[in-house]
């Protein structure tokens, strides 16, 4: 294979950036002989996590769509036709065989440039209700991939979400136990691990906390990781302690919190969804309480296969944990269902499936057999 140029675009959020970057070291796995650039702007996550991770960063002008009328609209025009003219002298500059996008205000003026430059375009959609960008790159793209199965794009494919392999591959019943120890957890109990994300959830927290007696009265253990500056404190003020309830703001890796767990409360971001599906782990979602409503759209398919149950953050009190979660922490056999029905749709090569898509559009399509050695 003649060296390739796969120039891939996306950035702002980490529900960008991640899946982008699960894309590329799947693409170096499957043909490293591929050149690589990112392009993304100057104000996201991009700019720090794509240098991390050894590809070299390009930025262009972010250029939101503007909402209502305001001074903003007046200039929208000539700013984003500059940023397609920078984002075609980059595809130029790289000589670019294909572009994979992942969307994100970045992705616009540069689907908008590869097509004016005849370059094939690849796309992937994290979440059950498209973007913008995506919608617009999807009516000209060579191959769509979606992470729900229900996601309305018309031709998309199910491809699931590219996602780091050391959670993709998890092996949960082997890692249990060494995850359990180093957690500092006891591997005799029941575990419910809560989570809000990196950034935490305030209520989540509040209501765990009132819960607490209920949750620790089945037998099991919690290891509760609160967020960044949200950890909850007892009557005296210090952490909130109780044997069998394990507190941390932050856990760096989230590959031994879904090992060490039986159950799990978390947001219903697309990213944790398809994570948990992957790993096949019951699970709680609760979505955020803002926006269009597009945390539930990404957990249904979930729920509605039995792997799952979906709460409302208004309704996630004390008195539903105690019918609905205390039951479930009691009851093993209906645990093993529910991480049956999880697995049954997860989606563990996600990364590899977008790889080999990105890879056909360019003229380049790496078989099976290749991907197998």
């Amino acid at each position: 294979m003649n060296e390739l140029s796969i120039v891939l675009a996306g950035g702002g959020t980490a529900g960008h950036v991640s899946p982008m970057l699960a894309v590329a070291r799947a693409l170096d796995r499957l043909a490293p002989e591929v050149r690589q650039t990112v392009i993304g702007t100057a104000a996201g996550l991009e700019t720090r996590l794509v240098p991390e991770a050894g590809y070299r960063l390009e930025t262009i002008e972010k250029v939101p769509m503007p909402r209502r009328p305001s001074r903003n609209m007046l200039r929208f025009p000539s700013r984003f036709g500059q940023a397609v003219r920078d984002a075609a002298g980059i595809l130029r500059a790289e000589q670019a065989d294909v572009v994979m996008g992942v969307g994100g205000y970045v992705c616009t003026p540069v689907f908008v440039a590869a097509r004016r430059l005849g370059i094939p375009v690849v796309i992937h959609e994290a979440n059950a209700r498209p973007g913008l960008a995506n919608k617009l790159g999807h009516r000209f793209a060579a191959f769509t991939g979606v992470a729900f199965e229900n996601t309305p794009l018309k031709g998309s494919e199910w491809v699931g979400m590219p996602m780091s392999r050391e959670i993709s591959q998890l092996d949960r019943a082997k890692q249990r136990g060494p995850a359990l120890e180093a957690l500092g957890l006891d591997p005799e109990k029941v575990t419910l691990v809560v989570t809000g994300g990196s950034s935490g959830a305030l209520s989540l927290n509040l209501s765990i906390k009132a819960a607490l007696t209920e949750l620790l009265g089945t037998g099991a253990q919690v290891l509760h990781l609160t967020g960044r500056d949200k950890a909850l404190t007892g009557e005296h003020g210090g952490l909130l302690e109780h044997p069998g309830y394990h507190q941390r703001e932050y856990l760096d890796g989230m590959e031994l919190a879904y090992a060490a767990a039986d159950l799990i409360i978390a947001r219903a971001g697309a990213a944790t969804v398809s994570e948990i599906a992957a790993v096949g782990l019951p699970a709680i979602f609760v979505p955020l309480p803002v926006g269009n409503g597009e945390q539930e759209l990404n957990a249904r398919e979930l729920v509605a296969a039995g792997g799952a149950l979906l709460v409302k953050d208004e309704h996630f009190n004390r008195s539903w944990i105690r019918r609905n979660i205390v039951p479930l922490l009691e009851d093993p056999g209906l645990l093993a269902t529910m991480e049956q029905q999880s697995a049954a749709r997860g989606i563990t090569d996600a990364d590899d499936r977008m790889a080999r898509a990105t890879l056909a559009a360019a003229g380049h399509p790496i078989s099976t057999s290749e991907t197998e050695k």
